[in-house]
């Protein structure tokens, strides 16, 4: 059930959402760090959504505000805060990691984003969130089936390059907001407990570099 065909799949899928949400969801579209044209713009939004962690005018929300309230109160997604010993930082952790996604007293993107919400172009983006995950899930899919010619071959190729690669996919970038404000080194000074992690710098693209991310944002 796991060849060369589902392991490409996998490798590609996870390649492709996972630069959607490092280069456009986080870098691009949170921080603009950089500016590029509208065929560009679209690219990245779409493969940041086909990682399914949500539209952009909602992902975009509550990194802005994690930063503004870094292991504060008011951050979404601390592991700080909740409680002392083993137990405070297993809840933390959990509470960081996928916690908090369960937690309907959230705000949702609010002010945090007005300046995304006067481009039309990022309006349909974000509301079309549903369109590109399902995507995600049809293009591995038909890729699997046509490549084996076969139903089974459908099968897997939505299970390895859309499920699993999903599940991937937000475990390292859940990891981002959970390790990396726990475990790592901190070569700059922050106003938080981020840190950097080489084994999810490496996962997440870059993206557990976090300290030095924390210090120049």
């Amino acid at each position: 059930g796991f060849g060369w065909v589902e392991l490409t799949l996998l490798l590609t899928m996870y390649l492709l959402t996972g630069l959607g949400v490092t280069v456009g969801f986080h870098r691009l579209f949170a921080h603009k760090s950089f500016s590029t044209g509208p065929v560009m713009t679209t690219t990245l939004a779409v493969l940041g959504s086909m990682s399914a962690e949500g539209s952009l005018f909602n992902w975009v929300s509550y990194h802005r505000r994690h930063h503004q309230h870094s292991d504060k109160e008011g951050d979404p997604h601390s592991p700080h805060g909740h409680g002392h010993g083993l137990v405070g930082v297993v809840k933390g952790f959990w509470n960081a990691h996928a916690g908090w996604l369960l937690n309907r007293t959230q705000e949702g993107p609010g002010g945090y984003v007005p300046d995304l919400r006067r481009s039309r172009l990022l309006r349909t983006m974000s509301a079309l969130f549903p369109l590109w995950v399902r995507l995600s899930l049809a293009i591995p899919t038909v890729v699997g089936g046509v490549v084996s010619l076969s139903w089974s071959g459908a099968f897997l190729g939505l299970l390895w390059g859309g499920l699993v690669r999903i599940a991937l996919v937000h475990h390292v970038t859940w990891s981002v907001n959970s390790v990396c404000h726990l475990w790592g080194t901190r070569a700059f000074r922050s106003r938080d407990h981020s840190r950097n992690n080489p084994i999810v710098g490496v996962l997440a693209l870059g993206e557990g570099w976090h300290n030095n991310h924390h210090a120049f944002p």
